[in-house]
């Protein structure tokens, strides 16, 4: 949706074309499919145990084998891309990952399960970074604030709609469901990028950095799976624990190899850029409240209030009915007020909304429970477009994939530390608030879990205020007569 004409000069009217516009929106409904596969199945692990006769415990290694094997494969998906061409990489990931889904959906046991997993993870790794790349590398400097709109709000949706599609899924059809709607996406995406991803000749790639490889990938995918560890209430805090400082110190090795090496698989240089650091701290924090929003909200409205998943699924729905119905005016508020101010009351507000999720009791009226997750959903589209567009303002474009590959990285990491943070604190929600109060219930370890996640996601606030006022003004466009050159 364009701003009306006055508010732009003729010089400065955007100039994305259609194929760069559903090059974009191809790369988001991937990021949307692939989001989708890593929440919609939580939904649907007790009706999964009883159907393979395993444990609910043993069937939390669906999502954590598609969570892990992501973190691992996503920094080498660049390096992937220039070694064999950008459409062939793009054009065999939605492949895999729609050939995995049909053999997810056919899987006769958990472990046939999981290998298939795996091998979507594999797809969904290479998949949207790649797609992400390319759109990036052909939008002026000027429309990429605009372009970024399209790709930010599927990872915003999709944790939006798991709780009501998967109970949908779940009560009137079967698991497999879960995994066949993937199909006709998939075909869908493959027919769309055999036509609109063009063959570009690649320069020579460099030299793999394959020890960067081995520890990247041993040490943020295993504090990925250390973080589901925490989160798995049968195991014991010591094993998550021990297993979080294990991959803490390869991950920390890693950074060092990284910062010394000639060329790294991951560019953590770029990351002296203030812009580019800021939008990866930031949004990182914010993406866990992103996460864990709708996964505690459900579980909340079924566990404490006593509602039907649909029901509990619908109000959670509001929070999709908030990221979309901004997303006309996202381009036009930053572009206004510019990134600091946007930053700063979108995730006051993002916070202070988990907080008050933390207040609410079944005789609060729906309808200012659902007022309270539309506005929710408002702040995170807003906030997340800000950083997603931020993140790109003042990279060069020989950087553009160190800088795709680490914002890729970052984004998934916070994603699957996002739900995994909500059950921990839900876990050391309990005896908080039995200490504090003296009660039991179960009501007050989603009070202190919610204000846990509140106090986390504030931290982004701050780190919003410490931002230059002139912070990404090289991607705003003048408005109205206001000189970007002062931030004030």
């Amino acid at each position: 949706m364009d701003l009306p004409r006055s508010l732009w000069g003729e010089e400065d009217r955007p100039v994305i074309t259609p194929k760069l516009r559903n090059t974009a929106l191809l790369v988001a409904g991937c990021y949307f499919m692939e989001n989708l596969d890593s929440t919609i199945v939580t939904t649907a692990v007790p009706a999964m145990s009883r159907a393979l006769d395993v444990s609910s415990a043993q069937m939390g290694l669906i999502v954590t084998a598609y969570m892990v094997t992501l973190a691992v494969f996503i920094p080498i998906s660049g390096w992937l891309a220039e070694k064999f061409g950008t459409r062939p990489v793009f054009l065999s990931a939605i492949a895999i990952f729609t050939i995995a889904s049909l053999a997810c959906a056919l899987s006769p046991t958990l472990e046939v399960l999981v290998a298939t997993r795996v091998l979507q993870g594999f797809g969904g790794a290479m998949m949207v970074p790649v797609g992400r790349v390319v759109v990036i590398k052909h939008t002026e400097k000027r429309d990429l604030l605009k372009i970024m709109s399209y790709l930010v709000w599927p990872g915003l949706i999709s944790p939006a709609i798991a709780p009501l599609a998967g109970g949908l899924i779940i009560t009137y059809a079967s698991w497999e469901y879960l995994f066949l709607i993937n199909l006709p996406l998939g075909i869908a995406g493959f027919i769309a990028a055999w036509k609109l991803i063009d063959d570009v000749p690649e320069s020579a790639p460099s030299r793999l950095d394959v020890t960067g490889v081995v520890l990247t990938g041993i040490g943020v995918g295993g504090l990925t799976y250390a973080a589901h560890v925490l989160a798995d209430s049968g195991a014991a805090w010591s094993k998550g624990l021990l297993l979080a400082a294990v991959f803490l110190i390869v991950a920390i090795v890693a950074v060092k190899h990284l910062l010394t090496a000639s060329n790294p698989i991951v560019e953590l240089r770029i990351l002296t850029i203030p812009t580019f650091r800021s939008s990866q701290l930031g949004s990182s924090l914010y993406w866990m409240m992103v996460g864990s929003a709708p996964f505690m909200l459900t579980l909340l409205f079924q566990n404490v209030f006593g509602w039907s998943p649909t029901l509990a699924g619908g109000i959670v729905l509001f929070i999709f009915v908030g990221n979309i119905g901004i997303k006309p005016a996202t381009t036009f508020l930053i572009n206004r007020f510019g990134f600091r101010r946007v930053l700063i009351v979108s995730t006051a507000i993002g916070a202070l909304t988990m907080i008050l999720n933390g207040l609410i009791t079944p005789a609060v009226p729906i309808v200012l429970i659902a007022l309270l997750t539309l506005i929710s959903g408002i702040v995170r589209s807003t906030a997340l477009t800000a950083y997603t567009t931020m993140a790109y303002s003042d990279i060069s474009p020989e950087n553009t994939r160190h800088a795709n590959a680490l914002a890729s990285t970052m984004q998934n990491l916070a994603a699957a530390f996002g739900i995994a943070s909500a059950t921990v604190v839900l876990r050391a929600g309990e005896p908080i608030a039995k200490w504090a109060t003296g009660s039991s219930g179960s009501s007050g370890a989603y009070t202190v879990s919610f204000f846990i996640l509140g106090i986390i996601a504030s931290l982004a606030t701050l780190e919003a205020v410490r931002l230059d006022p002139a912070a990404g003004n090289a991607l705003r466009r003048k408005q109205t007569g206001e000189s970007l050159n002062n931030p004030n």
